[in-house]
């Protein structure tokens, strides 16, 4: 048996007003997983257990098969497991963006999509100004760093991811909690750092957002995952141009595959993405290929973005790999969004999302698109999210 897990992340949404109380699946013109879908079985799964925030360190763990309620310890080591970066049992990760203020609310999470370049630079002069024995910051792609304490200081807290709540003040939404005053601190003495550095001097004058704070959140320690072989019984790769998802792969022992042109943005390479999956599945039993466009144009608002990335996803990933069938006969799809991300909130939310299972030994025939409220006609509900993977693999 071959297996491919295709995540269009953030693709479900909710019915928004533009398109006629509508979603972009809805819409958008999406020929091959509409196939995988009537040919197939059709159904709704939560990925986000009850009082977890609706991310996707919460909802690709489940995905990938592992609950989330027990074996979740934060976002933050998750991409520090990507990045190299070790942590002790006792060392905290804290995912950290390059976000835009206008000394009062958060104007941009990820700083107009900062180069690598600058961001470098910056997270340098960081560690220079505020790196300690304690603290560290590590640079990773774009907006999205880490920071590493190393401290004796007990840390329970709560954060907020800054994508939830762009345009709200920076005072309402900092950390609460155990340790919070020292983490609001080094945010707060960042501002006075990057303001004023060359690096954003230049971005104004271009008209660019400058990267001109930070922002701390997705707290956590290392954690403990059973690796997927043991677990499920087959091998596995990961496709993906965000440090979450291939963190996660590395912690459960996957490989991670590199794509030339993968930017996790609206820009990425989908049709490379679709080359380099089919390629992977002569050597992995099972691939993941991870999409982040669709989210990233419903954080900005984009509704005609966000159906551009579901058609793109359709053409150029998921048709090369169902067209995979003639080398394999043997080989099973699962199409599913991690969550639903609403275009017209720019938000995270929670609920149930649609999924697609077609292939060897799929003998389900829904006859319905791939939609939400298609998959909500279906009577295929599966409430923990994390069992989705062992049926995917072993029914």
């Amino acid at each position: 048996m071959k297996y491919c897990v295709i995540i269009p992340d953030g693709m479900a949404d909710l019915p928004v007003a533009r398109l006629g109380d509508k979603t972009p699946l809805q819409v958008a013109s999406k020929p091959n997983m509409d196939r995988a879908a009537r040919e197939g079985m059709l159904g709704q799964v939560n990925t986000v257990p009850h009082r977890m925030a609706p991310g996707s360190d919460v909802a690709i763990m489940s995905v990938i098969g592992y609950d989330p309620r027990k074996l979740y310890t934060g976002r933050g080591p998750l991409e520090a497991a990507d990045m190299g970066v070790e942590l002790g049992p006792d060392d905290w990760a804290f995912r950290c963006n390059l976000i835009t203020t206008d000394g009062t609310n958060i104007v941009d999470f990820s700083a107009g999509h900062i180069t690598d370049k600058e961001a470098a630079v910056l997270i340098e002069v960081l560690n220079k100004e505020l790196g300690s024995d304690e603290i560290s910051f590590h640079a990773g792609p774009s907006y999205r760093h880490l920071m590493v304490y190393r401290g004796k200081e007990a840390l329970d807290m709560e954060t907020t991811p800054p994508h939830d709540v762009q345009g709200s003040p920076v005072a309402d939404n900092l950390p609460r909690g155990k340790g919070a005053d020292f983490i609001i601190d080094l945010m707060r003495r960042s501002a006075a750092i990057l303001d004023g550095h060359e690096v954003n001097n230049v971005r104004r004058d271009l008209d660019q957002n400058p990267a001109n704070m930070i922002w701390l959140w997705g707290e956590g320690k290392r954690p403990n995952l059973e690796p997927f072989a043991t677990r499920f019984g087959v091998r596995g790769a990961a496709i993906s141009a965000v440090n979450l998802i291939r963190g996660m792969a590395k912690l459960i022992g996957w490989d991670v595959i590199r794509v030339p042109g993968a930017t996790a943005y609206l820009d990425t390479d989908y049709a490379a993405k679709g080359r380099y999956a089919v390629d992977a599945l002569k050597t992995y039993d099972l691939v993941l290929v991870h999409i982040e466009a669709p989210d990233e144009a419903a954080h900005i608002g984009n509704v005609k973005a966000k159906i551009d990335a579901i058609e793109k996803v359709d053409l150029n990933v998921v048709g090369p790999i169902m067209a995979a069938r003639e080398q394999w006969k043997d080989l099973r799809i699962l199409i599913m969004p991690d969550h639903v991300t609403s275009v017209e909130k720019g938000l995270h939310l929670r609920g149930l999302v649609p999924f697609a299972m077609w292939g060897a030994y799929v003998l389900a025939r829904s006859e319905l698109d791939f939609t939400e409220a298609c998959a909500a006609q279906t009577d295929i509900v599966l409430e923990e999210g994390f069992t989705l993977m062992r049926d995917f693999i072993h029914k």
